[in-house]
């Protein structure tokens, strides 16, 4: 296929006529083709597409179908079907009333090309350019940021079944392109316990039954990868990718010992960063936050927050489950600063939130980090008594530390944490902290006090962070980033968010990026027809509270 630009934008005469007199009062995809026009040109995609043959459906248009498919949550079918018969379609792409719209199939071969190239985030960026050029995008003022969970399209799988159904696939897989050689090699109860999907089975209740079952399964595997790998193997079955995919899971789970397979013990398994979780996707990853255990991926979310105008997603970054929080602020300042939307305020929860972060996103991107920090660790606070690291005068100049008993130390050594981030270690000697009328309020240690300092920018500005959060009016502020918790909910009842409907991050990265484009073309949509943002629910009983009396002098 190759790609042809269209030179007209026009809406055809007739299509535009027979559209206002089917829907006087206007559709989502008539409103948003009057006020932002079209959004995607076919020039945006021409390197997905070769110089020469058949000519492509337009793929300007294409994005933008992909768009409203999400807006609407249809199916390959049924958004190809829209385009071939519903009016405000045509009327959003710029078709002629008789245009036959294309195969459904199309959709997915366009989407492979989006994602071999990385392009998903174009359709983002379309709708968001088109939304600056219409006064509808603010991104100077404040964003906010969260991520959720994302479940893998895969279903979870119990470890028997991990097992049982990764040497099933690569059975099938070698079935196909080795059959004569297979057949010589596999057992003949191989037929019985791997011909059907785990699912059907029925595994053991007991434990010793069921132990003995996966070293059962870890033979047979071990079997047939010494099969694979031997000198009488056709060339080509070590390269497949279910028996890759079993190597590396009997790697993590089964080892020999004297010759024999045995499970691994938990602790001498791979963490979960590199954990295998299904046969098929490869990709994902088990993670666990809080209540929630899950196989898959997570996304986050950044997205405005001013009150004249909707607020718009402006980033959407796709992580395995197990990435933290804490390693994707940056990035997301990174992407923002690329697209040119950098915030000047940053609302975002604990999990994105450090000393270094604090003053990097400040240095780095001019942007203020505001979100809750790590209060003091120490069994002082904890206990809620003695002195913590904060009561300690700290004389940066000279490299010394005052306790508050008064006792100085020179003991000031640079060092790196377990994670690698500079800190200053700060010692006490035990002949200045033994004699000290406060020393069981500061130490139990019999070697005198340990203080564990953060560069001095990072740790004043960690000082200053705990200091505001603890003041109403930072409270009273904060309360703004509670909205992006909408926004997902919104995103998880409207596009599915939580579910991967395709296997592999990359494609589940663009199911997120159309996510974001859909979300901002519905609240656009909103925004035009006046449609007020949903409020906080308070019950009936609640709405009758007396309202605080004001203090004297209060305004």
């Amino acid at each position: 296929m190759s790609m042809q630009p269209k030179g007209s934008e026009e809406i055809p005469a007739e299509t535009v006529r027979v559209a206002r007199a089917a829907f006087p009062k206007g559709s989502l995809a008539i409103r948003v083709r009057d006020e932002l026009g079209p959004l995607f040109g076919d020039e945006e995609f021409a390197d997905l597409f070769p110089a020469r043959g058949k000519p492509a459906w337009s793929p300007g248009r294409l994005a933008l179908v992909l768009v409203l498919q999400f807006v609407e949550g249809l199916t390959d079918r049924q958004a190809a079907e829209a385009v071939r018969a519903r009016i405000d379609f045509k009327y959003a792409l710029g078709l002629d009333l008789g245009d036959p719209g294309f195969d459904f199939s199309v959709l997915s071969e366009f989407r492979d090309r989006l994602v071999g190239a990385e392009a998903g985030r174009r359709v983002l960026d379309g709708i968001l350019a088109a939304a600056g050029e219409s006064g509808l995008l603010k991104t100077t003022g404040r964003a906010r940021t969260d991520s959720t969970h994302v479940q893998a399209a895969a279903r979870q799988l119990c470890w028997l079944e991990l097992v049982t159904e990764t040497l099933r696939s690569a059975l099938n897989e070698i079935a196909q392109a080795a059959p004569g050689w297979l057949r010589e090699v596999a057992e003949p109860d191989w037929f019985k316990h791997y011909a059907t999907r785990a699912e059907d089975s029925r595994f053991p209740k007991s434990r010793a039954r069921r132990d003995e079952m996966g070293l059962r399964i870890g033979t047979d595997g071990t079997r047939l990868l010494e099969a694979v790998f031997g000198p009488r193997a056709p060339d080509g079955l070590r390269t497949l990718e279910r028996v890759e995919t079993l190597r590396q899971v009997w790697v993590q789970h089964f080892h020999q010992v004297e010759g024999e397979v045995r499970r691994r013990d938990p602790k001498d398994r791979p963490p979960g960063a590199n954990r295998l979780v299904t046969p098929y996707d490869t990709e994902a990853r088990g993670s666990v936050k809080r209540d929630t255990l899950w196989d898959g991926y997570k996304v986050h979310l950044t997205e405005t927050c001013e009150p004249d105008v909707p607020n718009l997603i402006t980033n959407v970054a796709t992580t395995v489950a197990t990435v933290p929080d804490i390693s994707m602020t940056d990035t997301v300042h990174a992407q923002l600063a690329e697209a040119g939307r950098l915030p000047g305020e940053h609302l975002v929860d604990a999990g994105y939130v450090d000393a270094h972060l604090l003053v990097h996103a400040r240095r780095e991107y001019g942007v203020t980090l505001t979100g809750p920090v790590a209060g003091v660790i120490s069994h002082q606070s904890t206990a809620n008594s003695g002195f913590t690291g904060d009561d300690f005068t700290i004389d940066w100049a000279g490299e010394q530390v005052t306790c508050p008993g008064g006792q100085t130390t020179r003991r000031w050594n640079p060092d790196r944490s377990p994670e690698g981030t500079p800190v200053i270690r700060v010692r006490f000697n035990a002949s200045q902290c033994r004699p000290c009328p406060v020393h069981e309020q500061c130490t139990t240690s019999s070697i005198g006090r340990r203080l564990t300092l953060r560069p001095r920018e990072e740790h004043e500005a960690l000082r200053q962070a705990r200091a505001d959060q603890d003041t109403d009016t930072w409270k009273d502020h904060y309360k703004i980033r509670a909205g992006v918790e909408g926004t997902i909910s919104q995103a998880v009842g409207r596009c599915g968010l939580r579910r991967s409907r395709y296997q592999g991050l990359a494609k589940t990265s663009l199911q997120h990026q159309l996510t974001g484009a859909a979300i901002n073309l519905a609240r656009i949509d909103a925004h035009l027809t006046d449609t007020p943002r949903a409020r906080t629910r308070t019950s009936h009983f609640a709405a009758l509270r007396p309202a605080e009396p004001m203090l004297d002098g209060a305004k």
